[in-house]
């Protein structure tokens, strides 16, 4: 198990939801297996780095044996990751290695001396890591297979009980059955916690003291000014990525233990994510030659095609099984007097003559089969969603004027529950309370600002190695965001960058403003493991929006005006000469939807046909002529680019006579800015044209 780079494109270990542990699926178990196997190689490194660091300390006259085979030991090791990409932080730490291990050759090869207070700085934090981090791990993991093995007896034994039995004991049994189940969960959840928390942690907990120790032995080891200050700058960047990962990993634990605690509770665990509807372990009663059997398998239920998938499960290994598929016809509950089991049902299917009899483990988990093959939903209770408004445009801005006004900007932003109304400008309030009520009010939004629906595709552009193409991306999605959105991100992030350049006195970065907006701003519609990795890149989006808000911001709008009679066709000349920030002198056609007319280049005309839009083509031509009956322009559209840097220019306008005696108008296009107060011309009516 290695630790590739970004570039490579190679997959990580997926992450571990918390619901897998409710089902004990065999994929889950292979996963688990991969962690823990992880866990070993990691426990066996930092043996080999203690054990290495102490023979540097005791062995000065083969210190320089010593050193080299240290370095030859960070070389070999490649970090592990979870999820499928990188963020720069972690690119780099991951890199950290191996470039200590290069500066290690480079002070050997000029330098030796007796390093001291090493065991300090390198040797206990590690033994410190590995006793109370793994140490810990490996206890859960004994909990952890203990309950699983008492669980599954018993569940044997609770299954095989007959329905025949007196009520007091078959009360007693589902009882007992219950207890041992929540244990196993118990102790399932913990440990899947536990064990990502240490894969985490290791990034900065066993790099950190590496670094302290590479730093004593430059300092003790008297190296000269110059390879000194070649390290510094690396040491400063290494060091900033630590804790921007450290600061990600503090705001996403929280998030994640929240979503462990949440998962416990009964109307969580029967949450199942991916595609099946619901899956879990039943019975199937099959016919042999000299009755029925019962056999175990791990079902899955897809809705969306009706197809019900069976996985056999052999308790001891064997040879591997082919999976059977069916195609739902109906489900039906078996009654009680009808079968010596309990919790059956069958199913029909239109593979199968005769219906498949199935047991569930209990009789929740037959309702919910049940509901799920029927298609009923469970009831779902969700408070109040808090919409973006007026109001809340009102109220966001007085607490944003508060507090550049008081010249106070808070660096904590904790979630507050009664004090998120509106501040009174009259009143002595904390900044810190205005903005956690800010905040608040963000994430109590019915949707994040950054919308569900563009939630994946920032995550994936915060992904990519180009930084351009990072820039270039967040800026089109920025585009796509619904006005009011794209109206209160302006306004907040405009915020965030007044307070950004006072970082020198509060310390609020960038890069720390995108680990307290992140996931405020945004966040996945699913809360999953999966999706509390991806806050850092969360983070990311909101300091390219902070960093780059000149680039990423709304650009000026432009205005149609026209006479009142719309008989007349309106002749518009555009100048197309204009560069594009994301792609350099790259054209793009721009859509004057719903402007239905004919597009003329070089008095060439080309119709256009009736009920689509008229483009303009952007080439080498400087101007283009675009004719737009009056018949189409009845209301006011407003529509964006996603090229800022676009330029439009009347050209001429003029008034012609057509030969019979009668005028031909020619309209007048105008660019102006929002504000339409002084933009009104006589006898003109307005149609807003955005670009």
């Amino acid at each position: 198990l290695t630790f590739p780079s970004a570039a490579q494109g190679e997959m990580g270990h997926p992450p571990l939801e918390f619901s897998d542990c409710y089902v004990d699926s065999p994929g889950f178990r292979e996963r688990l297996k991969c962690y823990e196997l992880e866990l070993d190689r990691t426990s066996r490194f930092l043996k080999d780095v203690i054990r290495d660091g102490k023979d540097v300390i005791g062995a000065i006259k083969g210190y320089s044996l010593a050193v080299q085979k240290f370095s030859q030991t960070l070389q070999a090791f490649q970090f592990d990751f979870i999820g499928d990409t990188l963020t720069d932080d972690e690119i780099n730490i991951a890199e950290s290695f191996r470039e200590f291990a290069g500066l290690l050759q480079e002070v050997e090869d000029d330098r030796m001396m007796l390093v001291q207070n090493a065991s300090d700085l390198l040797i206990k934090p590690l033994e410190k890591f590995r006793k109370e981090q793994i140490g810990v791990t490996k206890e859960r993991r004994k909990k952890f297979e203990k309950e699983s093995e008492k669980y599954y007896a018993q569940l044997d034994k609770h299954v095989n009980l007959s329905s025949k039995k007196k009520e007091s004991q078959l009360q007693e049994a589902d009882e007992q059955m219950d207890k041992e189940r929540l244990n196993f969960y118990d102790s399932s959840v913990e440990y899947v916690y536990q064990i990502q928390q240490v894969q985490e942690r290791k990034k900065f907990d066993v790099v950190e003291p590496v670094l302290a120790f590479l730093q004593s032995i430059l300092t003790l080891n008297n190296l000269t000014v110059e390879m000194t200050q070649d390290f510094l700058p690396y040491k400063q960047e290494l060091q900033l990525s630590l804790q921007n990962t450290r600061n990600h990993f503090d705001s996403t634990s929280e998030e994640m233990e929240e979503l462990m605690k949440r998962m416990k509770q009964p109307s969580q665990i029967v949450k199942m994510h991916g595609r099946a509807t619901i899956e879990g372990y039943l019975y199937i009663q099959e016919k042999r030659a000299f009755g029925v059997t019962w056999v175990k398998y791990y079902c899955k239920y897809l809705k969306e095609n009706k197809l019900f998938v069976m996985v056999p499960i052999e308790q001891k290994p064997a040879t591997k099984q082919n999976v059977t598929e069916l195609k739902l016809k109906a489900c039906i509950r078996r009654k009680s007097e009808s079968i010596d089991k309990r919790f059956c049902f069958d199913i029909e299917a239109y593979e199968r003559h005769t219906p498949v009899t199935v047991q569930a483990l209990s009789e929740a988990s037959r309702k919910q089969w049940m509901e799920a093959m029927d298609g009923k939903e469970p009831p779902f209770f969700s408070l109040p969603a808090v919409e973006l408004n007026e109001v809340g445009f009102k109220f966001v801005r007085k607490c944003i004027n508060y507090v550049e006004t008081k010249g106070e900007v808070s660096t904590v932003l904790s979630c507050v529950e009664t004090k998120h109304n509106a501040p009174d400008g009259t009143g002595d309030w904390d900044s810190k309370t205005i903005t956690s009520a800010l905040k608040f009010y963000l994430r109590s939004l019915s949707e994040p600002l950054m919308t569900y629906s563009l939630h994946r595709d920032l995550i994936l552009a915060a992904k990519s190695e180009n930084l351009d193409f990072r820039l270039g991306t967040i800026h089109l999605l920025v585009y796509k965001l619904p006005e009011r959105n794209r109206e209160m991100l302006e306004v907040l992030v405009r915020h965030l960058l007044n307070v950004c350049s006072h970082s020198a006195e509060n310390l609020m970065t960038p890069s720390n403003m995108g680990v307290i907006f992140g996931p405020t701003l945004m966040r996945a519609e699913e809360e999953t493991v999966a999706a509390m990795l991806d806050i850092k890149f969360q983070n990311i989006v909101v300091e390219i929006l902070i960093e780059e808000y000149s680039k990423v911001r709304p650009q000026s709008q432009y205005y149609i005006y026209r006479c009142s009679d719309e008989t007349k066709p309106c002749r518009c000349f555009f100048s197309t000469n204009f560069r594009s920030s994301v792609g350099r002198l790259k054209k793009t056609a721009l859509p004057l939807y719903p402007l239905l007319g004919s597009c003329q280049e070089n008095d060439s005309q080309s119709p256009s046909p009736k009920g689509l839009p008229a483009l303009i083509p952007f080439s080498k031509c400087r101007t283009q002529r675009v004719t737009i009956p009056f018949s189409n322009l009845r209301r006011p559209h407003l529509y964006h680019t996603t090229t800022p840097a676009l330029r439009l220019q009347l050209l001429r306008c003029t008034l012609k006579g057509n030969g019979n005696g009668r005028d031909q108008k020619e309209y007048l296009i105008m660019h102006t800015r929002m504000n339409k107060s002084k933009t009104r011309s006589r006898g003109c009516s307005h149609v807003p044209f955005g670009v």
